[in-house]
């Protein structure tokens, strides 16, 4: 029906013309933002999924960190054991050296000053030894390094290798036999020493195995956020040449329907 007071095709052409517009705004914002969910709107079931896996991420990367600190942590402590280390065998080294019979007391006082000092000295490492402010090498106590879960949790237990912990803060070597005897008590420092550094070493292998499956486990989980989350470039650039059209066709179209009363006025001249 030819009429002029209801222009029924331009508002049909309007209406097309402003989804096409919509869409088009939708496109050009999913490709600026690179996300194919923005809003809840977009895909509600798929946001929530999105926002559960990429706390998933970023607890496994905390995670990983946490085992990374403790890594660094432990070498550390296995630093000063290393030293902790040399210094008993030069004590027993000492300690052998005075036991002998070819060595007047003068001579043993000298040896025993050196013995006294490297007991010193290692009493001292294990006092300074320490990790952010925790101490490492002067108490038993654990630590506990959390890494993706209340349950997921690994204990790093601390050495105590102070004097009296080795049980060396009492020995001299200032004669043949008292030298003699410290050398069982060196034996048990040294094996002690080499026990809590074998325990300092497998926990650090351990970290570093768990560090690395963390890293995979984020990788894959954020692999699957970006395949729910992530815009499909190419289709979305499908869609937005399909919408430019249907818009630009629109125009056109909304411009031919405004026209349509211009003839209805031509009878009634």
């Amino acid at each position: 029906m030819l009429a002029i007071k209801n222009n029924i095709m331009a508002a049909n052409a309007a209406r097309h013309l402003g989804t096409s517009y919509d869409a088009l705004a939708k496109s050009v914002e999913r490709l600026s933002s690179g996300l194919r969910i923005i809003n809840a709107k977009d895909d509600a079931a798929g946001l929530a999924v999105r926002e559960l896996m990429r706390a998933d991420v970023a607890v496994l990367q905390q995670g990983s960190r946490n085992a990374q600190d403790a890594i660094s942590m432990v070498q550390v402590a296995e630093g000063g054991m290393q030293t902790i280390d040399n210094l008993l065998v030069r004590m027993k080294q000492l300690a052998e050296q005075a036991s002998t019979g070819t060595y007047v007391t003068a001579q043993r006082t000298i040896m025993n000053s050196e013995f006294v000092e490297l007991s010193n000295e290692i009493g001292r490492i294990a006092g300074s030894a320490k990790f952010n402010g925790i101490t490492l090498l002067n108490a038993t106590t654990g630590v506990s390094i959390y890494f993706g879960g209340a349950t997921d949790t690994i204990t790093i237990n601390k050495a105590n290798m102070t004097t009296t912990g080795l049980g060396i803060g009492a020995l001299t070597i200032a004669s043949a036999t008292s030298a003699q005897a410290a050398l069982t008590s060196l034996d048990t420092a040294i094996t002690s020493a080499n026990s809590a550094r074998a325990s300092f070493g497998y926990k650090m292998r351990r970290l570093e195995s768990i560090v690395e499956v963390l890293d995979i486990q984020a990788e894959n989980i954020s692999s699957a956020e970006s395949r729910i989350s992530d815009v499909d470039v190419a289709t979305e650039m499908a869609d937005m040449t399909r919408t430019q059209v249907l818009a630009q066709a629109g125009v056109a179209m909304l411009a031919q329907a405004n026209a349509m009363p211009q003839m209805a006025l031509t009878l009634l001249r």
